[in-house]
């Protein structure tokens, strides 16, 4: 039924319970799950100004995945880690839509709240543009 799920994750706690979410689901018919990680403008550039480099930047956003990926592995499913740049709702739409993914499973809050509060949620944006079924977890 849903052979290829889409977790946005952030590491947040929310994107956490999302993953358990998606773990679910992906036992019905061992499906496998893809985890996105969309990189704001400005987190980009607290990364450059920082002075870290791409080795650094990767690693410290796999380590922000690493809850995520642990319990997706610890479940005896596949999963892989994309990362996007750009505002993560229209980011993840584009990713979700040009992959064709079964489902999509988000948490209902990320890490960045000021952008929820100013921008709109960016779960809500996925739940209306993305072409297939979204589950949005609080």
């Amino acid at each position: 039924m849903y052979q290829k799920i889409l977790l946005a994750a952030d590491g947040s706690d929310h994107s956490i319970r999302a993953a358990s979410h998606a773990i679910k689901v992906a036992q019905i018919d061992q499906g496998k799950i893809d985890i996105l990680y969309a990189v704001d403008g400005k987190t980009s550039k607290e990364d450059v100004l920082h002075g870290l480099d791409k080795y650094d930047v990767k690693k410290e956003r796999q380590e922000k995945l690493k809850p995520v990926i642990d319990i997706i592995e610890e479940a005896g499913l596949e999963c892989e880690t994309h990362v996007v740049h750009g505002e993560p709702g229209p980011a993840i739409v584009d990713f979700a839509n040009n992959n064709e993914y079964d489902f999509v499973v988000v948490g209902s809050r990320g890490l960045n709240q000021v952008q929820t509060m100013i921008l709109g949620s960016v779960s809500h944006k996925i739940a209306k543009r993305v072409h297939c079924p979204v589950l949005i977890v609080k």
